[in-house]
């Protein structure tokens, strides 16, 4: 299956704050399941950059369960979704552009390390793991 690689926490929010569009300078045709792999690179100033963006967004119940900055996963699969759509404009509060995958049906999995890399690449299915809704 195809994976993707989005920096933390924006990947954890996808998958645990229903963040539906996923930004990106370049569009897609891809459409489809694709495993949401959380990239290793993160500095501190990115992550609070991200968790101030999402502040008005994500309920505070939930806010407080976000990981913090040393403890978020990195470097591997923390979930899945759909990619249903590419968009150059969207109502989503997420959406900042210029292109936005349009994102259903998130799931947490449990944490599975691997490499990441650049644009879409493809992962083994992963055997026998419980999908977690959210």
């Amino acid at each position: 299956m195809k994976a993707i690689s989005i920096r933390q926490p924006w990947a954890w929010l996808i998958v645990n704050a229903g963040k539906d569009i996923e930004n990106r300078s370049w569009w897609t045709p891809l459409r489809g399941p694709v495993f949401i792999h959380a990239s290793k690179g993160c500095t501190q100033d990115e992550y609070e950059e991200a968790r101030m963006f999402a502040a008005g967004i994500v309920p505070f119940e939930l806010w407080e369960t976000m990981p913090g900055w040393k403890d978020i996963e990195r470097g591997g699969i923390i979930g899945r979704a759909d990619i249903v759509g590419c968009v150059k404009k969207s109502y989503s509060p997420w959406f900042f552009g210029p292109n936005g995958f349009v994102l259903r049906n998130q799931m947490r999995l449990p944490f599975f390390e691997c490499k990441g890399q650049l644009g879409f690449f493809d992962v083994e299915i992963l055997e026998g793991i419980e999908l977690i809704q959210t």
